[in-house]
């Protein structure tokens, strides 16, 4: 090989030695452009995901983040209601317009006449009795009240076959259920004395309403209603219920058509998983002693609670995803008034006030009413002492002591 050829060579060589130091520099720069590509998407992922645990957390631990998920849930459930357009609960007491006139007449009359005048002492005019007007019913800022009932519809009569307050209480974190016996004795200036089941039927939701803010002197903040065969649904969707059964109560409803459905007289004594359909033939009894003695409307009403206590406690377990749900498929069997922002605010009390327990009363309470054949027309009436009931109300509902409910029965009566 000459002086040419080897130095050929030798630079042959060098070339392919620069070639092979470019491919691993090359080799070099793409494999640092994969790390620091991968770096940059684990830290942008790293990112994204502390930015997610953040808001996740913000919206489970702090107040403010939870009331977004309230009103997320609230919108949820507030489309699958029944909205019931009858009423926005009315408290104020409208007088009748004839009324209105003749009370500027005579405050005119009597400031004519240099006389100081009382705005709520009756006037006389032509013998004519002028009716006080009602101050506002109570409203408090820690309890809200919604009136519960259930429709008893055969043919063309809808009487409301029973009628809770169920009370949200943040003070004390308790919900308070007030059964009121149907044959109530009622008088207005609008219709005739009655029951107070009647008066659904004789003026809808927007005169069941007015009727208990009148008599019983409390705010209602909504009310929702349902029928027999909504009820039925209702539990057969929670999966039944568990009530505990005496053996003359079992052996009633499977001897009669309380539990209108034969293939369901099957219940025993003690406690039964019911179905809608022996849950709402149990809620009816009322010839039948309850277990501790109870009886007539008062066993049934006691029923009514027990059911109620049932369905809560089924609930209470429950997470607010499956809150959520339950409610939308319910709800639907639910006509009410209420607002997405009443739902929103009851289930911000009661999670965040933890509310877990349910307390009872019944009205009329004990040594505080009269039960006679007949009363101003009406048959088998219960004629209540109005004070003292609402007195033992507002301690049960407000946590009032005896002396404060007396003072604030002045002030609503």
């Amino acid at each position: 090989m000459d002086k040419q050829d080897f130095e050929s060579e030798i630079e042959q060589q060098a070339g392919e030695q620069d070639q092979d130091n470019e491919q691993d520099q090359a080799n070099e720069q793409d494999q640092t452009n994969k790390h620091r590509k991968a770096k940059k998407i684990l830290l942008l992922s790293g990112t994204i995901l502390s930015v997610l645990l953040l808001i996740f957390a913000w919206l489970l631990f702090t107040k403010n983040g939870r009331r977004v998920i309230y009103r997320i849930a609230g919108g949820i459930i507030y489309q699958g209601i029944d909205s019931d357009e009858d009423i926005e609960a009315s408290s104020v007491i409208v007088p009748i317009e004839k009324e209105t006139n003749k009370n500027e007449k005579n405050t005119a009359k009597a400031k004519d006449n240099d006389k100081e005048i009382d705005p709520n002492e009756p006037v006389i005019e032509n013998e004519e009795l002028i009716p006080y007007i009602l101050p506002d019913p109570r409203q408090e800022d820690y309890v809200s009240n919604y009136l519960l009932f259930g429709l008893e519809e055969f043919f063309s009569a809808k009487n409301a076959d029973s009628i809770m307050i169920a009370s949200i209480n943040t003070q004390d974190s308790t919900i308070k259920l007030s059964s009121i016996l149907r044959d109530t004795y009622i008088e207005t200036d609008e219709y005739r004395p009655n029951k107070i089941n009647a008066f659904f039927g004789m003026g809808g939701a927007k005169t069941f309403v007015k009727i208990i803010e009148d008599n019983y002197r409390i705010k209602i903040d909504g009310y929702a209603y349902i029928n027999f065969e909504a009820f039925e649904s209702i539990i057969d969707y929670l999966g039944g219920i568990s009530i505990e059964l005496g053996e003359e109560e079992a052996k009633y409803l499977n001897t009669t058509n309380y539990i209108s459905n034969p293939a369901n007289r099957t219940v025993i004594p003690g406690w039964n998983d019911l179905n809608g359909n022996q849950a709402l033939g149990y809620c009816r009894i009322r010839l039948v002693e309850t277990i501790g003695g109870a009886n007539d409307d008062y066993g049934r009403t006691l029923r009514q609670r027990k059911v109620l206590r049932a369905i809560f406690n089924k609930y209470k377990s429950k997470g607010l995803l499956d809150l959520i749900r339950i409610s939308n498929n319910i709800l639907g069997n639910v006509k009410t008034n209420v607002t997405k922002q009443q739902i929103e605010k009851a289930l911000e009390n009661i999670i965040e006030n933890k509310i877990s327990k349910m307390e009872t009363m019944r009205l009329p309470v004990n040594g505080a009413y009269e039960a006679p054949t007949q009363y101003q027309g009406v048959g088998y009436p219960l004629v209540y002492d109005w004070d003292e009931n609402i007195i033992q109300l507002y301690q049960f509902i407000y946590l009032d002591t005896r002396e404060e409910a007396m003072s604030n029965l002045d002030k609503y009566k």
